[in-house]
This record gives structure tokens, sequence and C-alpha cells, in this order.
């Protein structure tokens, strides 16, 4: 199957949407292959680019990582040439059926056929998550999904917003203007570039493509062109080679993951600003992850490090739980934000130990890969296996989110919660140890559809269950209440047993005393599973991690991410999910993969539970200790859950009968959905 077009007659090959499911006749969306740059595949609602690809880098589009994962079912290429540039996928043997649609959404999903259920699943769709919105932070702006704002936005580095009241009202496509112009002129500059790591590509419209020079000779060419305003390479195997160079702006550039590295335009001034930053946090950075380097610890490690070089092993890792005369530690002195002495005692890890552990982090042994960087498999001495979280150095996971993963989780011991086993810091590196965890993460089972099957309903109970009590232990159990606000499917962990465990407390805060609410102004987690008065006000609590709790039911029972339902109407989930209870239906949102195992009154149970945590009103919401009570004793009558409030990207007001009520702010509408 070809995609694209025939520069010499015009002649293309695209995707056309229908009108509506039951109407073939040609719709708003186009889905084509923009060959005025580099190759990206473009969705048009009529003139208006909606979503974007990101350009073709010789292995795969840029923003669509995950079809470095066709390989095992597709062989995907780039054909460019006088007659043709095409998007090509062929099956591999032994590859299911599949179709590509573009429907009358303005969706593109690969559909591929599950035998055993004799249906059509979706294999993976995009637009994905407000991120893919085109161009959504403008010119210079930088989208993250991850949520280290309510917004998603934010300026690269060197830049501010355009109008700064624009986007404190969540505005963002103004996008953002240089803090300092560029001095570039006469010949001369003093510019240079940043490294921007971890992104989809620009759009290339406004690029000039060359193939035939090196990355070094594309920085001299960017430097000598005052026109220039980034570069990055055309083709990035083998290393990188050839020249995209932008010009004006660049635009629809996210935080994705296996991104690319982009080279922005700066002036002199700001680059020895970020120079100094970083120079700044080489000093401050031990004090600020709890005073690392007492002299006389900090000595005592490096005779550590010197004379048992290799002898740092797992047991040396597991010194706090197991009772051995030998092991062997380093310790961490901390406060909390309310001024609690916090006496950690976790083993430090020598740098070198790590990369022997990793094979010098080779890509075979990597986990995963995130916005924060790289998890690595690791083999320590004794054949013990750990996961090794590599921050990246333009990681967004900071300073003060590496503490308080190391504070956090050095003092909380749950069956259900993710074992840290050590840390390293080591020049620019900072990096943390895991008990390593075969099966990875739940997302990767729940939304794929040929995992999904492993989880049966007993399965898919019992990880319900077991991250209830997770939670319970944090908000109530512990000596610290922790309120997690990130709670999501893919900081899931399951361990060889399919037991889960709750993971990624970077973004964790503590409560003291008889504190039961707490307000920010930095909004972080993940679209879609924030609470309501978290996501508009930041008021957060141990009810928006109930919320998020609420939402990871309804996906585990559904197999349906939050924010990528396939159900035409319903904006998300919960508003599938309302309609259904509302309609005596629920039931049918059980995913198909169960039928054979699924008890129908534990999953409408679940189903009911799920709807209760995700009330709009935080009060109404249970806490997580009648959860827990709720999920273990079925003859407990649950109370009439509320409808929920939920955000809809796409649909500015509820689809169907009934009525609506909406406050839009930036195209997020709030929307309640009354029964049909």
């Amino acid at each position: 199957m070809r995609f694209g077009k025939n520069p010499e007659t015009g002649a293309e090959w695209s995707l056309t949407s229908w009108r509506a499911p039951n109407d073939p006749t040609p719709g708003d969306y186009r889905q084509v292959l923009d060959t005025q740059g580099l190759p990206e595949s473009v969705l048009w609602q009529g003139n208006v680019k909606k979503f974007s690809t990101g350009p073709w880098n010789g292995l795969r589009f840029s923003g669509i990582p995950e079809i470095a994962s066709y390989s095992r079912e597709f062989s995907v290429e780039l054909v460019d040439r006088p007659d043709e540039i095409a998007y090509v996928f062929n099956h591999t043997a032994g590859a299911p059926f599949s179709l590509l649609v573009l429907n009358e959404d303005g969706v593109l999903k690969r559909l591929a056929w599950d035998p055993d259920n004799r249906g059509w699943t979706v294999w993976m769709q995009s637009p994905r998550d407000p991120c893919d919105d085109y161009g959504k932070c403008g010119a210079f702006g930088l989208c993250n999904e991850d949520g280290a704002a309510t917004q998603f936005c934010r300026c690269v580095e060197g830049f501010s917003p355009v109008n700064q009241s624009q986007w404190s009202m969540r505005e963002t496509s103004g996008g953002c203007r240089r803090n300092v112009p560029l001095e570039c002129g006469n010949g001369t500059t003093t510019d240079g570039f940043r490294v921007l790591k971890g992104v989809k590509l620009p759009d290339t419209d406004n690029a000039a493509v060359d193939m035939s020079v090196t990355l070094e000779q594309c920085r001299v060419r960017g430097l000598a062109n005052c026109s220039c305003v980034a570069y990055a390479p055309a083709d990035i195997r083998g290393g990188g080679s050839g020249c995209v160079m932008w010009k004006d702006d660049i635009v629809d550039v996210r935080y994705i993951e296996n991104g690319q590295e982009l080279y922005v335009r700066l002036a002199k001034s700001e680059l020895l600003v970020h120079e100094k930053r970083r120079d700044m946090a080489k000093v401050v950075f031990p004090v600020t992850v709890s005073l690392l380097a007492l002299t006389s610890a900090a000595m005592y490690l490096v005779w550590i490090c010197i004379l048992r070089g290799r002898a740092t092993s797992l047991k040396f890792l597991q010194g706090r739980y197991q009772n051995s005369h030998k092991k062997t530690r380093g310790f961490v002195s901390a406060s909390d934000e309310h001024g609690e002495e916090l006496d950690l005692d976790l083993p430090f890890v020598c740098f070198g130990d790590i990369v022997s552990a990793t094979n010098n982090f080779s890509e075979d042994n990597m986990l995963g890969q995130g916005g924060f960087g790289k998890v690595y498999k690791g083999m320590m001495d004794d054949n013990n296996e750990v996961a090794i979280k590599r921050l990246g150095k333009g990681s967004r996971q900071g300073a003060e989110e590496f503490r308080n993963e190391v504070v956090l989780i050095a003092k909380l011991q749950h069956r259900n919660l993710v074992r840290l086993l050590g840390y390293c810091i080591h020049g620019d590196e900072k990096l943390l140890i895991y008990e390593y965890l075969p099966n990875r993460s739940l997302d990767s089972f729940i939304f794929n559809a040929a995992n999904k099957k492993v989880l049966d309903w007993p399965t898919r109970l019992k990880i319900i269950k077991g991250v209830a009590r997770g939670l319970l232990y944090l908000h109530q159990d512990s000596r610290l209440t922790i309120i997690h606000r990130d709670l999501k499917s893919s900081n899931i962990l399951l361990d060889t047993d399919m037991n889960p465990k709750i993971s990624d407390f970077g973004m964790a805060r503590i409560f003291g005393g008889n504190e039961q609410e707490a307000n920010t102004n930095r909004v972080v987690g993940t679209y879609g599973y924030m609470s309501p008065e978290y996501a508009m006000n930041g008021a957060f609590s141990v009810k928006s991690d109930t919320y998020s709790f609420g939402v990871i039911i309804l996906e585990i029972i559904s197999g349906l991410k939050i924010t990528l339902t396939h159900f035409t109407g319903f904006p998300d989930l919960l508003a599938y999910a309302w309609s259904l209870w509302q309609d005596g239906k629920a039931i049918d949102m059980v995913d198909s993969s169960l039928a054979k195992t699924c008890s129908p009154s534990e999953a409408l149970r679940c189903i009911h539970i799920g709807l209760l945590c995700v009330q709009y009103n935080p009060n109404s919401r249970p806490l997580m200790s009648s959860v827990v009570f709720m999920l273990e004793n079925e003859s407990t009558v649950l109370s009439v859950p509320r409808q929920p409030m939920y955000f809809s990207q796409r649909y500015p007001e509820a689809q169907g009968t009934g009525e609506s009520t909406s406050s839009s702010v930036n195209s997020m509408s709030v929307t309640t959905l009354e029964g049909r």
C-alpha cells in the first residue's frame, strides 16, 4: 500500500474521511503526504492543518516513534524518486490483517484483525493527545503532554510568551518571542545553538533541506546564515547526516519518547545564562539533594568505590532490606518542605558500577524512554537484575523532582510500591536504581491488542485491588501522608506475578500534621488523570489521587485510554462510561477480550466504584480506605454516583441529545452530560 504523490503528474494517494459512519460521501478531513520540506503526513480539515506526524528522519516520522515497533508486523520505508514520493508499508510473514482508516472525526487509525474475537482492534491512532493539535503552543512554543502545566505549553529556553495574559488563560497559540535579539549581521555573529533533546521536529514548510552535508557542516552553514533559527540532521541513521535548516519560526514542537535533537539559535548572552545555570546547578545540586557530600561521608564513599570496585553489588544496594553485617551505605540527610528532618539511609552506587551493569548504557539494555530520560536494565554482581533510571541532561525532571523521588521512596515500604534500591550522582548524571519488574507497565498490556489477552478478569481485579491498597498506604498507613499527583496507567508497574506496584514519585507532595488540602501555582500531572479542582485551580488533596484511581479502574475494565476513546460523540472515557451507566448498559464497556473470564457482577461493581471516584465534587469521592473496603466486601451497598466532569479537546459541546453546559477556556470545555 502506498501513501504519497507523483511529483511529475500531481497524482496523489491519500485518505479522505466519510461524512458520517453511515454516509460514505467525502467528509471534512484529508490525510496527505506533504513533500514541501521533508516528507511528513498531515491531517487537514478543509484548509486548516490539524495534525502533523513530523518529518521523516530516515527511519520513521519524528513525531510517531511507535513506528519503530512495527518491524515485527510491517516493513516501512519512504520512497523518494522523480516519479514518486511515498510512504510504503508491507506486511511481514505472520502479521495480522490490518486497515488504515481515517474516520469521520479526523482520527487516523491502524486497525488489526483479532481472529479470536472476530473483530477489528485499534493498533495505533493519531492524533493521540492535546500536544498533537497542530501549532498548539505557537512559534517557539514547546508542548509537554506529561503535564508540566495545565495548558501543556511552555516556551523554548531563551523565549517568553508573546502575550503573557493570554497564556495565563491557556490561550497559547500566539507563541513565544526571543528574550534577547540575535546579534547576527555584517558577516559576523556571536550567536550560537543550544540543543533541545527528545522532541518531535518542527513543521518543515519553511525549512531548507540538503542531504549531502554532514551535521557539522550544517551547523557552520546555520551560523553563517542569519535567517537560520534552528537546524537538525535530516537523517538520524548512522549518527546523523544531512541538514534541515528552519527560517523565521519553528512551529509544532513537542516532547516525545525517543525524540530527536533540535539545535535552536540563541544570542550569546542567552547561551551564557544557560552556562551559568548549569555551572550553578553543579554546585548547588548536591546540597539540594540533601547534603550528599559531608566531607567525611564523601571521602568514605570514594574509598569504598576505589577499594571495592566491582564489589558494589546488589547486596550493597539492598542494604536497607537485608540484615547483612557486610553491607555498605551512603547516607542522605534532608528535611521535607515542612522542616521535618528526614533521616534517610539509602545506598550510594558508584557510576562505574552502573556503567558496567548496563554494558555502558547499551541500547540493547534500554527498557523505555520518557521526557525524564531513559530506563535501562542492569545486571549487578550475583546475576541480580535492576532497573536504572538515567535522567537526561535536558530532562524535564529536575533537581526538585529527583530529590522528591529519593526522599520519598526511600522511606516507603509496601508490596504495592516500587522499591528504590540506590542512587548515583556523577557530574551531570543523576541516576536512580530500582527493583527490576519484568512485565513493565500496566498501559503496555491494557492498551495493546496483543498483550491485553494476558490480563484475564481475575488478574485485572487483582491489579485494581493492589493499586487501591498501595494508595491507602500512601494516604493513611505510612508515616508520611503522601499525594502522588501523577497516578496513571503507565506509572503502574507489574512484577512477574502481575502484582501492581505504584512508581514515579517525582511529582509527589508530603502532607504534614492535620493538613488536608493544598494549592499550587505549578500544576503537574497528565491530561485526563487530573481531577477538575486540581487542573483548573491547583487545589489537591488525597481526593485528587482518588480521582486518578477511578480513571485507571475504568481503563482497566474497558481497555480504553481516558483520552483516546473510539466512540463517536464521546470526548473521553468518562463521558462514555457515564452515558452507559445512565442507560443501564454499563456492562457494555467491558473489554471484549474478557468475555470468557469476566464476572459481570464484579465488573459492574468496579465500574460503580470507578464512577464514585471520578465525581466532580471531591467531597463526594470516597477515601481510599472506603474504596478498599468496597472492593473487598461485595455485600456493601454502594451510594449512587453523580455525573463526572470531563474535559473535551475536540468537542466543544456534548454530543447527542440532552442538555449541556460548558465553560470554555482555550477550547477546553467543562461539560456535563445528561442521560439520553
